[in-house]
């Protein structure tokens, strides 16, 4: 028994320190470029080699443990066979028993212990899975608190996709005692483009979760055509929803995979309606550049193509999806002037006849939005016209809007001065 449960926690040691291994692998290789770009080569090495260097020593333990208890079960095994061979040379000295006898008693003996060898060796295995398969166990004994396939359906003909937060609570399960929305309330009409703003860190982006259902609030209600969402399908409500993220990520297979992985059956995605997106969403010119098209393969999360070409491909897979409601979460704040450009003109494509939530971070994306929120602490503030907010002098809308307007101004003045200076200098030359 004691080595039944020192096994079993070695095993499940070996496994947790082989996953963490592993993991940090697969991170570092991922992300090659900018461990490079850092110089770091030589410290995640030394990371990676003492990871292993811990399981080294795990499987060393248990491989002394083993060796211990085979070691034991076979010396038990051999001390048996020459119990009886011993004594039955003295049962055979004094004629009380014949050599056949003791030749079928040694037979026997043999094969006890080769049983007891057999036996320790399957115990030994069965240790060892149990310790290795205890944390799956754990995994497949827990219930899922939201449901993955379950709840009501709507009628197609009839969802609209007006959406409503109510008085919504939340903070995230990692951190309970930081409240990230308190009585957040907001209403999007059905057809209407919403843009929310607010300070860094303010909770624009924990919107987009709520709504997806990857979390649930702890107070109040999100409804959409006047049905909490909690009494929907999930699966069937996310095929309703079309999501293009600040930084989308791509599978590393072709460009047109990635566009018919919006589709619900992407088998079934002719390349007609693949190009056809792809136009709509301005990426067909740049995939026509490259020498397979739209079979080039984009690599571990696109990391072949640039920001704005991601993009672009993100907003022909969310118009393949073609879906009621539409979440831009931020979805050109990391782009340059030029791609900016570009994929707010395929957005502003994307965006017609659909429900708009935009969790905006620039000045161009909230431009053509009916209405505004200000999100701060966890509350919306303010609401409204954009023109209504900024006749507000004392309104965060206006300051937010003046900082990023200066932000801009020191960006174009710093840009333009350079452009003086290499002007200069090439004339002075």
């Amino acid at each position: 028994m004691a080595y039944s449960k020192y096994l079993r926690k070695v095993t499940r040691m070996t496994q947790d320190s082989l996953a963490e291994a592993t993991q940090l692998a697969e991170d570092r290789i991922g992300n090659v470029r900018t461990v490079r770009a850092f110089g770091q080569e030589m410290n995640e090495m030394k990371k990676y080699a003492d990871k292993v260097g811990y399981v080294l020593q795990l499987a060393k333990k248990e491989a002394l443990a083993s060796a211990g208890f085979f070691g034991a079960t076979g010396l038990s095994g051999n001390l048996f066979v020459l119990s009886v061979l011993y004594k039955g040379g003295l049962l055979m000295s004094s004629a009380q028993m014949t050599v056949g006898e003791l030749s079928s008693f040694l037979m026997y003996a043999f094969w006890v212990g080769v049983s007891i060898r057999g036996m320790s060796s399957f115990f030994s295995e069965l240790t060892k899975g149990l310790g290795a398969g205890g944390r799956l166990w754990e995994l497949l004994e827990r219930k899922p608190e939201l449901p993955f396939n379950a709840g009501v359906v709507l009628d197609e003909d009839h969802f609209r996709g007006t959406l409503e937060f109510r008085k919504i609570h939340f903070a995230y399960p990692a951190r309970p005692e930081v409240s990230i929305f308190q009585d957040f309330s907001l209403s999007i009409p059905a057809g209407s483009v919403m843009a929310v703003v607010g300070p860094s860190g303010s909770g624009k982006s924990t919107i987009v979760s709520l709504l997806l259902r990857l979390y649930d609030p702890i107070s109040g209600a999100i409804t959409v055509d006047g049905f909490d969402i909690r009494q929907l399908n999930p699966l069937w409500f996310r095929t309703k929803i079309g999501t293009v993220s600040q930084e989308p990520i791509l599978f590393s297979c072709s460009i047109a995979e990635n566009i018919a992985y919006g589709a619900e059956d992407p088998s079934a995605v002719t390349a007609e309606e693949i190009q056809r997106v792809a136009e709509v969403a301005n990426a067909a010119n740049f995939i026509r550049s490259f020498p397979k098209g739209y079979d080039t393969v984009v690599g571990e999360k696109g990391v072949l193509l640039s920001g704005g070409q991601k993009q672009r491909i993100a907003i022909a897979r969310a118009l393949l999806k073609n879906p009621k409601i539409l979440l831009l979460d931020e979805a050109t704040s990391a782009l340059d002037a030029e791609n900016e450009y570009q994929v707010q003109e395929a957005l502003d494509r994307l965006m017609e006849g659909r429900t708009v939530l935009i969790i905006a971070h620039r000045l161009s994306t909230i431009q053509n939005a009916d209405s505004i929120a200000v999100l701060d602490q966890g509350r919306i503030i303010e609401c409204g016209k954009r023109e209504e907010l900024l006749a507000n002098p004392d309104g965060l809308f206006r300051k937010l809007m003046k900082k990023q307007a200066f932000l801009q101004n020191s960006e174009t003045f710093s840009l333009n001065l350079k452009s003086q200076k290499k002007n200069a200098l090439t004339e002075y030359l």
